[in-house]
């Protein structure tokens, strides 16, 4: 049984002979109770404190658990994150090189396509000023041959006989000869010369101006044997 305050104020006890003053036994119990009353006073107050700070420590214990765990799911959302912006910007590396990747070989395709047009332009520009070339010399060498067929004409010793007689009468069948002769010498040169499509010019002899009598027929001589 604990000793209280009230044990020992209601304490009684016997008195016999030669025994203690019981005004002063009174009085020391009296003192001691109110001791042990405010013993009892601070022990309840120390108890109580003991009782909040143990609660007050449970409390920022769990504060402390609650804290680590939410350090660990920050730490692991932050882990999260960061491995998702690797991932992401890796996969946005990777799109931007292949779209690099795409865009330089689109680029590199045009510019074959173009290079190759231009290559296919240049080559049937060249064939046709080849064929325009060896055209223009088939041309100059038929129009050499017909001039130099008209000077052999002109030359003829039928002139000579027309100027040397006076006998106008004769004018008209010498016409008649000459004419048809121009005609033939023109006609056979331009069709049944063979012309040499690779001659060089320097060795053509240089066409003659020569005047061409009025009875004879011009022929104009015009690539690929067209006549206009």
């Amino acid at each position: 049984m604990a000793l209280t305050a009230e044990n020992i104020t209601s304490k009684k006890f016997d008195t016999k002979m030669r025994g203690y003053n019981q005004a002063e036994v009174g009085a020391f119990l009296n003192e001691v109770a109110a001791t042990v009353a405010e013993l009892t006073s601070q022990n309840r107050e120390l108890q109580e404190e003991v009782r909040a700070n143990e609660e007050k420590l449970k409390y920022f214990a769990d504060l402390k658990d609650s804290l680590n765990k939410s350090i660990l799911v920050a730490q692991e959302a932050a882990d999260k994150v960061k491995n998702n912006a690797k991932k992401e910007a890796e996969i946005t590396v990777r799109e931007a090189q292949k779209q690099a990747t795409d865009i330089v070989a689109a680029a590199n395709e045009k510019a074959n396509l173009v290079i190759e047009r231009a290559a296919a332009s240049t080559r049937k520009l060249t064939t046709e000023t080849n064929d325009l070339k060896k055209q223009t010399r088939i041309f100059r060498q038929r129009l050499q041959v017909m001039l130099e067929s008209q000077l052999e004409v002109v030359k003829s010793s039928e002139w000579d006989e027309l100027l040397a007689n006076d006998d106008i009468s004769q004018y008209d069948e010498i016409e008649k000869i000459l004419g048809s002769n121009l005609d033939k010498n023109s006609e056979g040169s331009v069709e049944s010369t063979p012309i040499a499509e690779e001659q060089p010019s320097s060795q053509a002899p240089a066409p003659s101006n020569a005047a061409e009598p009025a009875a004879a027929k011009t022929v104009v001589i015009f690539p690929d044997g067209e006549s206009k």
